[in-house]
């Protein structure tokens, strides 16, 4: 690459850094952010009172069954629930948000590619989105582990340890691959609720499709990745069709493809991307 390439490249990713830098701020607002902080940190609380009911002896808990609950709270409710609607207010808004608030022209007559925008505009809303989740999910697993250590298995703990850093991978992996779609939703739809609930009706009845479909979803690939495996039972166990978790470096990759292509999809398409505040 010739120096002016090699200068076009960095100007870019300057202009990239400025542009998730002003955004961080208003990601980290509390008018924004506090639903985010709510839904993130549900699973803690959840954690605490269980912790705080065992040592008062108002429940019976040996520990035996402590890692296979985180598991099972941390797959149906953080990553299916608390993540995906966290993604929804942060990405959502990065483009809506600025349509309803009459205020995107500013960046459009802004001597910045709108790729750029776009590139700038995702960064911000992952790094809140990770740093958010990533936090609530490691202490409520720490609370949960510091539980475990209490009750008669607690020659669990340093394994239980161990797997802290697939739960934090997971966790900004889900972040990456649900914010990227709702990114593209908030660009493409005027009212985006429909297809967000079409998303989230696809992620939560997954467990129905055959192994093929399962692979067309994020929730297949992240739960692939956990380190505990949660059974589904109950009376739909019986319509529910099994398949085999992808491995890692599958899962791994398919959720970053997906996200890369989401992203680079927005990219094109805002390039086409008219505004019209009188419509909305």
């Amino acid at each position: 690459m010739n120096e002016d390439g090699t200068t076009a490249w960095r100007m870019r990713a300057a202009q990239v850094a400025a542009v998730a830098r002003l955004e961080l701020k208003k990601n980290f607002s509390l008018r924004r952010g506090i639903a985010v902080y709510i839904l993130a940190f549900m699973q803690f609380l959840i954690f605490a009172a269980h912790s705080i009911a065992s040592a008062r002896g108002m429940t019976h808990c040996d520990g035996s069954d402590d890692l296979a609950m985180y598991a099972g709270v941390f797959q149906v409710f953080f990553l299916r629930l608390a993540v995906f609607f966290g993604c929804v207010v942060i990405f959502l808004n990065l483009f809506r948000g600025e349509v309803l608030q009459k205020s995107l022209h500013y960046y459009f007559l802004a001597p910045v590619r709108r790729e750029v925008l776009v590139i700038g505009k995702y960064l911000s809303g992952l790094i809140m989105a990770a740093l958010v989740f990533a936090a609530a999910a490691a202490l409520s697993y720490m609370v949960q582990v510091q539980h475990l250590a209490l009750t008669p298995n607690r020659a669990l703990t340093s394994t239980a340890m161990g797997q802290l850093p697939a739960y934090l991978g997971v966790t900004v992996l889900a972040c990456a691959g649900y914010g990227a779609v709702f990114l593209l939703l908030g660009m493409l739809f005027r009212n985006p609720i429909i297809p967000v609930i079409g998303v989230l009706v696809w992620e939560s009845l997954i467990i129905f499709f055959p192994p093929l479909l399962k692979k067309i979803s994020v929730i297949f690939y992240l739960e692939s990745l956990c380190p505990v495996r949660v059974p589904f039972d109950g009376a739909a166990h019986l319509f529910a069709i099994s398949a085999n978790p992808s491995p890692a470096y599958v899962a791994i990759s398919g959720v970053l493809l997906l996200t890369a292509a989401v992203v680079a999809l927005a990219s094109v398409l805002v390039r086409r991307m008219e505004i019209r505040y009188g419509s909305e």
